[in-house]
């Protein structure tokens, strides 16, 4: 089960696509919006991260910043952003694999993430979130927007 509001950040690392990590450490100082998606490439996440595209900027006037996470490794969450034509970036859990969703409560039995959302606060605090009753739902962009009302509260 996904965090739930109120509840710290778990210490993790994922991967960026130049092999940086980032860690709780990177959650601080901003509202952060962890989008859990389980594949690249798969219909219903191209569907979603080319939704909360067109909402990006609305979320750069409010200071929130969006990433997606999945347990893709970075190349093909890079081939992935390049195909969609996305500016969000995406974070790997590939190495340990899946740990980082497990920390989150949003992995999957099957091995990947969850679709699920988490909004942090600038004190690296779960605000808000959500997680689909099954992979193949989607969150609407007005989920994220009322999990952002919440959130910046």
């Amino acid at each position: 089960m996904v965090l739930a509001a109120g509840t710290p950040a778990p210490t993790f690392k994922l991967a960026r696509a130049d092999g940086e990590q980032f860690s709780e450490s990177d959650l601080q100082g901003k509202t952060t919006v962890l989008v859990f998606y389980p594949f690249a490439f798969s219909p219903v996440c191209t569907d979603q991260l080319q939704l909360y595209e067109q909402l990006l900027p609305e979320l750069a006037e409010r200071g929130v910043v969006l990433y997606g996470v999945s347990c893709d490794a970075s190349p093909s969450q890079s081939a992935f952003k390049e195909k969609l034509g996305v500016s969000s970036e995406q974070l790997s859990d590939f190495e340990p694999k899946g740990a980082a969703c497990s920390a989150f409560g949003v992995l999957h039995p099957g091995g990947f993430a969850q679709r699920a959302l988490v909004i942090t606060g600038p004190d690296g605090v779960v605000r808000w979130s959500y997680e689909a009753p099954s992979p193949g739902d989607l969150p609407s962009v007005e989920l994220l927007r009322e999990g952002l009302a919440v959130a910046l509260v």
